[in-house]
C-alpha cells in the first residue's frame, strides 16, 4: 500500500530518473532539473488547483501525488488555492467558453480543498497560498507590462481555441487572461517547478516568460498525462464522470470497479504509488489472459486504502461483492431526509451526492437511476420513499417528511 509514510532519504538518479519519467509527459529544461534535484538543493514546488467544484477527483489526485515524490525527497510545496483565477475561468480543455463564477461560489467551493489535498500531501509542511491575495491588488498598469509579453497569436494559436474560433464560436478576452494569472501565482510564489497536465502547458510556459520580467529565474515545467474518467471522456467535474477524494470507500471501489479494463495499467501508474516492477508483472498478466476484474479488484483496494484504510478497503470489496455477484442491498445504506414535493435531481444535488443535473440526467438517459424497485425516466421525477439506486453500485434510503 502507498500511504504517506514521511520524508525519504533516497536520492539515487534512479530514483530521481522515476520521479521524472512516472506519469511524466514532458519536463522542460529536464537536464537542468536532474542537476537540481541530484545536488541535494531543496527546490520550490508549485501547483494551483482552482475550486471550480466542491470536490478534488482522482484526475487531480495526478498532480497531487506528484507533489508528494517531491515533498518525499524534502523539496518545498506550494499549494495554491485559485479563488481568483477560479473566477476567471481556464479555458484550456473547454470546447467553448468556461461561464465566470462568483466569488461566493468559489469560496463555497473551496472550503475543503485544503482537507482533501491533505490526503495526499502532508500539509503541516505545505505552504498554502489563495492567489486573490496578489490578483486582486494588480493594476491595469502592471497587467498592461505583463500582457506586453505576448502576442494575440500566441493565444489563438492554440488547438482548442483556434478550433473554436474557425467553428465561429465566441472566445472572450478575459479568457486571454487566465495564462497571465497563473504566469504571476509563479512569480509571487517564486517557484523553482510548476507541476500540472499536458493541458496546462501554455498557462506554465506564461510563468516561464513572467518570471525574467521580475529579474527572476524562469521554472522548469513537469506536465503530467490525464487520465479518462467513468465515460471514456478526460475526467471532469463538468461532464459528472469523476471519482472523488471524498466519495465513501464503498462508492470508490465501485467506481474503480466501472472503469474500462484498458485503463487498469494506467491507473496503477498515475493514481497509485505501486512499484512499476509489480506494475509490470500485471500487465504481462493481463496479456497473458488474467481475467481484467481480478487486476481491476487489486486497483480498487489500493486506491480506497490509501484515502482510507485497508479494513475499509476490504468491507468496499466486500459489499461489492455481494451487490454484483449476489444481487444483494448493501448492510448499511445512508438515510437522506427530504421534503415531500421536491425534485428527485434538486435532492441528490444538495446532498452532494451527485455534482450536478447534467450528471443526473445522464444516469437518468443510461437507465441508471432506481428508486423503489422502479426505473426513473423523467429528468424531473419527484421523490418518494424507499431505496434509491444510483449506477449499479450505490444505495439510499429516501425517507419523506
Amino acid at each position: 500500500m502507498f500511504g504517506f509514510k514521511g520524508r525519504s532519504t533516497d536520492t539515487s538518479e534512479e530514483k530521481i530518473d522515476e520521479l521524472l519519467t512516472r506519469g511524466v509527459s514532458e519536463v522542460i529544461e529536464k537536464d537542468s532539473l536532474k542537476r537540481e534535484l541530484l545536488s541535494g538543493k531543496q527546490l520550490r514546488i508549485k501547483l494551483g488547483i482552482d475550486p471550480t467544484s466542491p470536490n478534488i477527483h482522482l484526475g487531480r489526485s495526478i498532480t497531487l501525488l506528484k507533489l508528494r515524490d517531491f515533498q518525499m525527497l524534502g523539496h518545498k510545496i506550494i499549494f495554491i488555492v485559485g479563488d481568483a483565477t477560479g473566477i476567471i475561468g481556464d479555458t484550456s480543455d473547454k470546447e467553448s467558453e468556461r461561464p465566470m463564477l462568483t466569488r461566493e461560489e468559489v469560496e463555497a467551493n473551496a472550503k475543503t480543498y485544503l482537507e482533501q489535498a491533505g490526503k495526499i500531501l502532508d500539509m503541516a509542511l505545505v505552504e498554502k497560498k489563495y492567489n486573490s491575495g496578489w490578483l486582486d491588488a494588480l493594476t491595469y498598469k502592471e497587467i498592461g507590462d505583463q500582457a506586453n509579453i505576448f502576442s494575440v497569436s500566441d493565444f489563438t494559436a492554440r488547438e482548442n481555441i483556434k478550433k473554436r474560433l474557425d467553428e465561429g464560436k465566441r472566445v472572450s478576452l478575459r479568457e486571454m487572461l487566465y495564462p497571465l494569472m497563473q504566469g504571476y501565482d509563479s512569480v509571487m510564489v517564486r517557484a523553482d517547478v510548476e507541476i500540472g497536465g499536458t493541458d496546462q502547458r501554455f498557462n506554465m510556459l506564461a510563468g516561464r516568460k513572467l518570471q525574467p520580467l521580475y529579474k527572476q529565474k524562469p521554472q522548469n515545467i513537469l506536465t503530467t498525462e490525464l487520465v479518462e474518467g467513468l465515460d471514456g471522456r478526460k475526467m471532469s467535474s463538468s461532464w459528472g464522470n469523476t471519482i472523488n477524494l471524498t466519495a465513501s470507500p464503498a462508492d470508490m471501489y465501485g467506481k474503480v470497479m466501472r472503469l474500462k479494463d484498458e485503463l487498469i495499467v494506467k491507473y496503477l501508474t498515475l493514481a497509485t504509488r505501486v512499484s512499476l516492477k509489480k506494475i509490470s508483472e500485471v500487465e504481462k498478466k493481463l496479456k497473458d489472459g488474467v481475467n481484467p476484474k481480478e487486476v481491476k479488484m487489486l486497483l480498487a483496494r489500493e486506491i480506497v486504502t490509501f484515502y482510507y484504510n485497508e479494513k475499509e478497503a476490504e468491507k468496499a470489496e466486500k459489499e461489492f461483492q455481494k451487490i454484483f455477484s449476489e444481487g444483494g442491498v448493501p448492510e448499511e445504506i445512508s438515510r437522506v431526509k427530504v421534503k415531500k414535493d421536491s425534485l428527485l435531481s434538486d435532492i441528490l444535488i444538495e446532498n452532494k451526492i451527485l455534482d450536478s443535473k447534467s450528471e443526473f440526467r445522464r444516469l437518468v438517459d443510461q437507465g441508471g437511476v432506481e428508486l423503489g424497485g422502479e426505473k426513473i425516466t423523467s429528468h424531473k421525477e419527484g421523490v418518494r420513499a424507499g431505496v434509491l439506486k444510483l449506477g449499479k453500485h450505490r444505495f439510499f434510503e429516501i425517507e419523506v417528511s
